[in-house]
């Protein structure tokens, strides 16, 4: 059994919901990032997931792009980051960490390099954005080989029937995107959340994470009664930015702000 599996099975049976979080790797500065990661934990968080810098993050709103700018400015590639996954562990033996990013770098390094080094990492999830799922069969059946979970993405235009297909290959948990968007954006709509991860419920036994366009407690709130958890990203990548030139003072930063969110998940 996964760190991804283990962690949502304990969620279950305490009857809690998921916080997953996600800050990109090397921003804005990259001996922030592994401080970033316990801070998080500190604060409340069940899944970490980091963003692998990247130069054309199209899914992504103003404020995870310019991360994901600053991290490349920073120097960080993808073995950067495994490095940084390797160092959260050597003080973090239970927490899952997914990775989160575009095919590009993984094709770049070699699907089975990959999986081989993210093993070695401490990686337990891969999210890449822009894998379709049909052509996922490589680099899944590559890291389950070696205990990782591939997360696959539902949209709200995926077809019924698409996200049936989705679903039956996605490990880990299905991550759904809250609204037909980039991250960050707003015109977060719960009426049609709780309609798509209904009929998702339906197709998967697998946990259902929603994201994109939650950003405080009460959008969270609101949003975990229909899903199994929740997705916090630009909000927490909007205070790391604001604190760049202070860089010290992130994590405290960081604990406060996702532990208002934990106590809304648990109210």
């Amino acid at each position: 059994m996964s760190r991804l599996q283990q962690r949502f099975a304990a969620l279950k049976q305490a009857d809690r919901k998921a916080l997953v979080t996600f800050v990109t790797a090397g921003d804005p500065a990259s001996h922030a990032t592994v401080p970033a990661l316990r801070a998080l934990v500190e604060g409340g968080a069940d899944v970490l997931e980091v963003g692998i810098p990247f130069s054309d993050p199209e899914a992504e709103g103003p404020s995870i792009q310019r991360s994901s700018e600053r991290g490349l400015a920073n120097g960080i590639g993808l073995v950067d980051v495994l490095a940084m996954v390797a160092e959260f562990r050597q003080h973090d033996g239970s927490t899952p960490v997914v990775l989160m990013g575009y095919l590009n770098s993984v094709l770049a390094m070699g699907p089975e390099t990959f999986a081989d080094l993210a093993a070695e990492a401490g990686v337990d999830g891969l999210i890449m954005v822009n894998l379709p799922p049909e052509e996922s069969a490589e680099i899944r059946d590559l890291l389950e080989a070696r205990g990782i979970d591939l997360v696959l993405l539902v949209a709200p235009t995926t077809t019924s029937e698409r996200a049936r297909m989705i679903a039956g290959a996605a490990r880990g948990f299905v991550y759904y995107v809250s609204l037909k968007g980039i991250t960050g954006a707003a015109g977060l709509d719960v009426s049609s959340v709780e309609e798509k991860v209904g009929a998702l419920k339906t197709v998967s036994a697998l946990p259902v994470m929603v994201g994109f366009g939650i950003k405080d407690p009460e959008s969270a709130r609101a949003v975990a009664q229909h899903a199994d958890g929740v997705v916090v990203g630009s909000a927490l990548v909007d205070t790391m930015e604001r604190s760049a030139e202070r860089p010290d003072n992130i994590p405290g930063l960081l604990t406060d702000q996702l532990r208002a969110i934990r106590a809304a998940l648990d109210d």
